[in-house]
């Protein structure tokens, strides 16, 4: 990453995000007390548990216990990376980001957001060709035609180029637009004959393509007229901006519903996820063209583990099935297959059977394998030696690319039974096609995932000690007391302990200067969790130095009863010998003495 983001900038920019302005953006809050509510956007409940404290700028779920800053809200609820959050929140408060005022950066920087504010702007002009011009007729003929609604149109951006091949390019200058930078962003082209440039969308239907921020990048043009060599679609070069291989369409609205529903749906084109969005089914998205790459699988991973392809029912849509599954085992992800009967595809299906049947073929979709089996024998002959080999030769192929010895002998017996054949002649020829040097690998556990295995689930912590953390966040006064009176040792939640430990730390280095930025010092999610679960709710605590002495006396006494009943047991066993015994006993007795003196008297 070029330069370096300083803790002032980061500042800077949570200063300029209200959290309740941020958070407000994705989810309704309502005013309760001091905080805001909301039903929780990370799980499902009936009630709401997600807080919003405006004072503290954090947020917590008493429900799931998730909680945090705004950038720890933004990354979790878009499913991106800290750094990905940081930026989203500057260029919203329009704040340039001090790792982005490097040589060469600054200039790409300039550049792009001149390509974003053209397509922008460009959308908005399209728009109002397809809903108010003359020129727009034809597209809105042909979206009647298609039943697409108005609010399906608007909530698309759905718009209109002209038949004209300087429609664009008028526009640009009129808006004085550099030319250069508009033929940069792939919308005109330059003819080398003679220097002048063209539209390159020209009467067309106007598919905005968004990136995951909801950015307009790129566009994808539907011909509306014209002879039988006019390209069905044309689609945005790649530019600055535009990565085809990297952007979904529809992703931007669907990645909630993908998150939530746990898998996403793949089709093949923005008609068919238009018809699915309107229609109730919204965790889909749709690559541009049916080329699915190894980056496309990639960014599903980001945010489900199982995608049900569903692309057309002719040949090439089917083709285009089997040759995605390189990228989508080799990402990690399950794969399932939903055929819609021929001749529809999904679009002409919700049209003629309604968003319920489609619903009903998603959730019914065979997984992958069945479904090559089954594609397998219905274009192949069953019956002829040429058809069998072909079946066995496929199929061995595709299931030994999973690296699965149990998915390998169970499509052998499936196989073996769709030809009426012996499992044993079918498990010896499979074992003959084994890929040879195929670029396909399982995936394999990261290095860090193999050196820290997740940690095994703990208990809650006591509301004695989630009521101390409490204190000590709240009343900076009380870490005064608490430094040379409370050993973090007491402490029997290890991420309580630790918090704990870090605000001693924090005040005897003199780094304390407030919760937010002590809440980014800690390096777990879990820690933070508790952080906002012990200070969202901030009402007043009566008399907290009698409540922290109490606590701390509590605490202390308890991590004696430990210690005094671990003795006992070892005491208890019956291979110790007479003189280990006689020692137990006295140290026994002195944490007894320990327990019953008081907490001022006992030496740190």
């Amino acid at each position: 990453m070029a330069g370096f983001l300083s803790p002032d900038m980061r500042e800077r920019i949570r200063a300029a995000s209200d959290i309740v302005d941020i958070i407000g953006s994705y989810v309704p809050l309502k005013k309760n007390g001091a905080n805001f509510t909301a039903l929780c956007p990370f799980h499902k409940e009936k009630s709401p548990s997600f807080n919003v404290n405006p004072h503290k700028q954090i947020f917590h779920c008493f429900g799931c216990h998730k909680g945090g800053d705004v950038f720890t809200f933004v990354k979790d609820y878009e499913n991106i990376g800290f750094m990905d959050a940081v930026r989203r929140l500057a260029e919203r408060a329009k704040i340039p980001l001090e790792f982005e005022n490097t040589p060469g950066a600054q200039e790409s920087r300039h550049l792009k957001d001149q390509l974003l504010d053209i397509h922008e702007q460009l959308t908005t002009r399209w728009q109002n060709c397809l809903a108010n011009e003359a020129a727009g007729q034809l597209a809105r003929d042909y979206l009647a035609k298609r039943g697409v609604s108005a609010d399906a149109i608007k909530l698309f951006r759905i718009g209109a180029a002209p038949e004209l091949w300087d429609d664009t390019v008028n526009w640009a200058k009129g808006k004085n637009f550099p030319i250069e930078i508009v033929e940069k962003a792939g919308l005109i082209i330059k003819k080398e004959e003679t220097g002048r440039h063209y539209d390159r969308f020209r009467g067309r239907l106007m598919f905005p393509i968004c990136d995951e921020q909801g950015r307009v990048v790129g566009f994808s043009g539907r011909v509306l007229s014209g002879d039988e060599k006019t390209a069905k679609y044309v689609n945005s070069p790649e530019t600055p901006i535009f990565t085809k291989s990297k952007i979904f369409f529809g992703l931007d609205k669907s990645k909630r519903a993908i998150l939530d529903a746990g898998f996403a749906i793949i089709c093949e084109g923005q008609l068919d996820l238009i018809a699915c969005f309107t229609n109730g089914v919204q965790n889909i998205v749709a690559p541009q063209g049916t080329a699915f790459t190894e980056s496309h699988a990639r960014i599903i991973k980001r945010y489900a583990n199982e995608v049900v392809l569903c692309f057309d029912s002719d040949n090439a849509g089917q083709n285009a099935i089997v040759r995605s599954l390189d990228h989508l085992l080799a990402s990690g992800l399950a794969v399932r297959v939903a055929v819609v009967p021929s001749p529809h595809d999904p679009d002409s299906f919700i049209k003629a059977n309604g968003g319920g049947a489609f619903n009903d073929i998603i959730k019914n979709a065979a997984g992958f394998f069945d479904y090559y089996l089954n594609r397998l024998c219905a274009t192949n002959e069953i019956n002829s030696d040429k058809g069998r080999l072909v079946i066995l030769k496929s199929m061995a192929e595709a299931v030994h690319k999973t690296g699965n010895s149990v998915l390998v002998d169970t499509y052998a017996q499936k196989t073996a039974l769709r030809l009426g054949v012996a499992v044993e002649s079918v498990r010896a020829e499979f074992s003959k096609f084994k890929v040879q040097g195929s670029e396909f690998r399982v995936q394999e556990p990261d290095a860090d995932e193999t050196l820290n295995p997740e940690p095994e689930r703990l208990n809650p912590p006591s509301p004695l000690e989630l009521h101390l953390l409490k204190l000590l966040l709240l009343h900076d006064e009380l870490v005064v007391t608490a430094v040379p009176n409370l050993d973090v040792n007491w402490i029997l939640h290890p991420h309580i302990r630790q918090i704990v430990d870090l605000r001693f730390a924090a005040h005897e280095h003199e780094t304390w200067h407030n919760l937010a930025e002590f809440l980014d010092s800690c390096e777990s999610a879990e820690q933070r969790n508790f952080i906002t679960e012990a200070v969202t709710e901030d009402r007043k605590i009566p008399n907290p130095e009698t409540q922290l002495a109490d606590m701390a006396l509590k605490l202390r006494n308890q991590f004696l009863d430990r210690q005094i009943g671990a003795l006992t047991q070892k005491i208890s066993q019956p291979q110790i010998t007479d003189d280990e015994r006689v020692a137990l006993l006295r140290e026994q007795m002195q944490l007894k003495e320990q327990k019953r003196a008081p907490l001022s008297t006992l030496e740190k």
